[in-house]
């Protein structure tokens, strides 16, 4: 039996690295056809390749999803080079700075919000229309377990993430008779170049720090990207086809605590 998800084109944010990457790599196993949206093209075009190597179809497009027009032109060149859009993920995303709420600047406020947030509006807005004229669609925000509990340390971050799961659940109420699915996705401490990036920006903790957000786990691990990939391929697939509006914890039980 063929897999549901062969032919059908999937567009994935942030898809260079880390949980973006994964679930792009995922479903061109499925057999989807991939267009990679990143600031960074290096790594996407290495993505690409990757793909493409193992007998996959995908392309890859420089975006910055915090752009109308640049989500709009990676939306428009998706059509002219597939013809539809069955499968979107709203991936990209930036951790910002690190601090209180009180030391938050406004210029670090303005681009995690426009990035985590505008950036997954913007999707939002071009996807469904697509996906409204050609009868339906399936899509996937990635939020975080600080969409669902606050972080010390991170108010842009876990304000944005809160965000994206309301328009989630508002996207999904009012397209769902346009056939079109809209669900997110929470994941916990991921081992990706964010959690990389959290460590190195506090070297004086080290090996100390990674121990901690372990220890936060009740599994006492990280996460891996493969796992995240999975639950975000699942839902995009007809396996989950009577579930919308769901806000998917994918977090070794981080917020069950």
């Amino acid at each position: 039996m063929s897999d549901p998800l062969n032919g059908k084109v999937a567009l994935v944010t942030g898809g260079a690295s880390g949980i973006g990457q994964a679930a792009a790599l995922l479903f061109a196993r499925r057999g989807a056809k991939l267009v990679l949206a990143d600031v960074d093209a290096e790594a996407g075009a290495e993505t690409v390749q990757s793909i493409q190597h193992a007998g996959g179809d995908a392309i890859f497009i420089a975006t910055d999803v915090s752009r109308a027009d640049a989500v709009a032109a990676l939306t428009e060149r998706t059509i002219l080079k597939y013809g539809r859009l069955d499968c979107a993920v709203n991936n990209a995303g930036i951790q910002g700075d690190l601090g209180p709420t009180a030391a938050c600047s406004e210029a670090n406020w303005d681009r995690t919000i426009a990035i985590n947030l505008k950036g997954v509006f913007l999707c939002l807005k071009y996807e469904i229309a697509q996906m409204s004229k050609q009868g339906g669609g399936a899509i996937v925000n990635v939020s975080s377990n600080f969409g669902l509990v606050g972080s010390s340390g991170m108010p842009a971050y876990s304000a944005a993430k809160h965000g994206v799961i309301g328009l989630t659940k508002t996207a999904a109420l009012e397209y769902t008779t346009a056939g079109i699915r809209v669900n997110a996705v929470c994941p916990g401490p991921i081992d990706t170049p964010m959690i990389d990036k959290i460590v190195r920006a506090q070297p004086q903790l080290g090996d100390q720090l990674m121990v901690s957000v372990k220890a936060r786990v009740p599994m006492a691990r990280l996460g891996r990207p493969e796992e995240i990939a999975e639950a975000i391929v699942w839902l995009c697939s007809d396996a989950a086809s009577f579930v919308t509006g769901g806000v998917l914890s994918a977090d070794g039980g981080f917020v069950a605590q």
